[in-house]
């Protein structure tokens, strides 16, 4: 067992052992509980081997059973026809994955000579350039599919027939194999600049647009599916960014984010009304101690990890991560009203212990993941970047100013790419099943 399988084992179980405890009370009067288990307990098996496989067959075969079993549990309301053609579509996406993962790895074993994961690593450096980038791109779009970037993010938006355990089980574990996906096998793409930086620029784009489909629905449920997508588009991107030990950190925390998030969805039938927050209320001393925040925050990130210290990617991901530390900062002083004096003693408190956190377990699970091949592979700063950095600027501009409140075209658009599939779509009281 290397150090990826402990923390994704300890992770999943971890996940798996809530959502089993919170199902049975929330799934108590629902007749096939019985086969509910038996699918979590089976899609939880089936990640650990996913971990844990060195064979390519084994690892292929768990990865197609992972999706087959997410399947069935979104379409375990028997009664509902939405339910059913959501659990037809997604299992369509799955089985594309699974094959497009099964060409890449027996393209590898081919040309590589052996039939072990271990032994393909010890051999990536040896592919000709167009066996690597096809099983790049097999690779690639079974990460892409599992983790639902963009444009492969319509089956998350269609599943929300899913019971809740069964949507924190996906939000808070399923999408997350895109991730262990590349890092198991970063050997394979870290050595292909243009590689690296496709998987910038689609995890930016998916990250950007996961953000904007969040702003425009009006459900719960699909608002989660938005920033899940964007989650997942954040993960990837920083694989891109060389920093794979990065990705596996975030997948840890988005999945104990997400989980308590779809857990506690109920709760937000209590809410009557939307509340409105004023974009000119915090004072220009507040927005400075806000800023200060922000920068103090990104230096306790470079600090704790000692990523932005070298003229590489890390650069990007310290400034990224600064950046979350101003919206932050700014969303803060917004809902609060904080007075400067208050701002001074809360906002340091509300942006860097969140951030010192996050740096101290990326470092740990760093540490841990020390033996596994090229989990920390930064790569040197392109143009590819500079437009990534610029483009997540200018949307945080764009949000904060509201310009995408502006556009009714531009909101239509929005509204209309985060729309799942029709068969899948609960419309009316009559297409629910009490029974």
């Amino acid at each position: 067992m290397d150090g990826l399988t402990a923390v994704v084992w300890v992770a999943v179980a971890f996940f798996s052992g809530i959502v089993h405890s919170y199902s049975r009370r929330y799934m108590a009067g629902d007749a096939a509980i019985d086969r509910l288990f038996a699918l979590t307990f089976g899609f939880t098996l089936a990640v650990m081997v996913v971990a844990a496989a060195d064979h390519v067959a084994l690892f292929a075969a768990a990865w197609v059973a992972m999706g087959l079993t997410m399947a069935e549990l979104i379409g375990h309301a028997r009664g509902w026809e939405q339910a059913q053609a959501a659990e037809t579509l997604t299992r369509r996406y799955f089985l594309a994955s699974g094959g497009a993962l099964a060409g890449a790895l027996a393209l590898l074993a081919w040309a590589t000579g052996t039939t072990t994961i271990s032994g393909i690593l010890a051999h990536a450096g040896t592919l000709s350039p167009e066996v690597a980038w096809l099983a790049i791109l097999g690779l690639f779009l079974a990460a892409m599919i599992q983790s639902a970037l963009f444009p492969f993010h319509d089956w998350l938006l269609s599943s929300m027939t899913a019971p809740t355990p069964a949507s924190a089980l996906m939000h808070a574990g399923f999408v997350n194999a895109g991730g262990i996906l590349l890092a198991r096998f970063a050997p394979v793409f870290a050595d292909i600049p243009t590689a690296m930086a496709v998987l910038v620029v689609v995890g930016a784009a998916s990250a950007l647009v996961g953000q904007a489909l969040l702003l425009v629905r009006p459900d719960v449920k699909r608002r989660l599916g938005g920033s899940t997508v964007a989650q997942m588009g954040f993960m990837i991107l920083q694989c891109g960014l060389g920093f794979f030990a990065a990705a596996i950190t975030h997948l840890i925390l988005h999945g104990f984010y997400k989980a308590y998030l779809f857990l506690s969805s109920g709760s937000a039938v209590e809410q009557t009304a939307p509340v409105e927050h004023s974009r000119s209320g915090a004072s220009l001393p507040s927005l400075v101690v806000g800023l200060g925040a922000a920068v103090v925050g990104g230096a306790v990130f470079v600090a704790l990890t000692g990523k932005g210290t070298e003229p590489d990617s890390g650069l990007v991901l310290a400034g990224l991560v600064a950046l979350t530390a101003l919206h932050a900062a700014r969303d803060a002083l917004e809902r609060a009203n904080l007075s400067p004096g208050a701002a001074l003693v809360v906002l340091p408190v509300i942006v860097v212990v969140p951030v010192a956190v996050y740096g101290v377990l990326f470092t740990a699970v760093a540490t841990v993941l020390a033996g596994v091949p090229m989990t920390h592979a930064p790569t040197d700063l392109s143009a590819v970047h500079g437009i990534v950095a610029a483009a997540f600027l200018a949307a945080y501009l764009a949000v904060e100013r509201g310009w995408h409140e502006s556009s009714t075209r531009l909101y239509v658009a929005l509204l209309n790419l985060s729309q799942p599939a029709p068969e899948t779509e609960l419309t009316t009281a009559e297409n629910y099943n009490d029974a």
